[in-house]
């Protein structure tokens, strides 16, 4: 059985240090099938930009991320120096084995018209398939 893609939004890889859940944990619950967790490369220099950047908790969130992204060893998918944003990306990846997991309505509205599965954080609490 081919790997599903789990293809992670920066939002959502920032939720660990905004809400305290553990993505990671809450993503092996929900799935169902063999996953390969992906970051966009472009989404690793978007957190780079907030951690220098952004406001404190949001610093804090990105820097975070990057550590998370690195210890849970996510795939790289490239986006080959694309003038696209992240968001384009995404949706020029996904297809019926690809679950995306976002916070951004209309990223979500996109990729489910190219057949893949969302997945989203409720109530800053745990994570769902919509």
């Amino acid at each position: 059985m081919q790997k599903k893609k789990v293809i992670l939004d920066t939002n959502f890889l920032l939720i660990p240090g905004q809400f305290m859940v553990d993505i990671f944990t809450e993503i092996e619950r929900i799935m169902d099938s063999p996953f390969e967790l992906c970051i966009i490369d472009t989404s690793i220099g978007e957190l780079n930009k907030i951690a220098a950047t952004g406001k404190e908790k949001d610093k804090f969130a990105a820097k975070l991320a990057l550590a998370l992204a690195i210890q849970k060893n996510l795939k790289t998918l490239h986006s080959f120096m694309s003038q696209k944003s992240v968001d384009d990306i995404i949706v020029s990846k996904a297809d019926g084995n690809t679950y995306v997991a976002t916070q951004d309505k209309a990223l979500r509205e996109r990729v489910k018209e190219r057949g893949a599965r969302i997945i989203g954080l409720r109530q800053q609490k745990y994570l769902v398939m919509i």
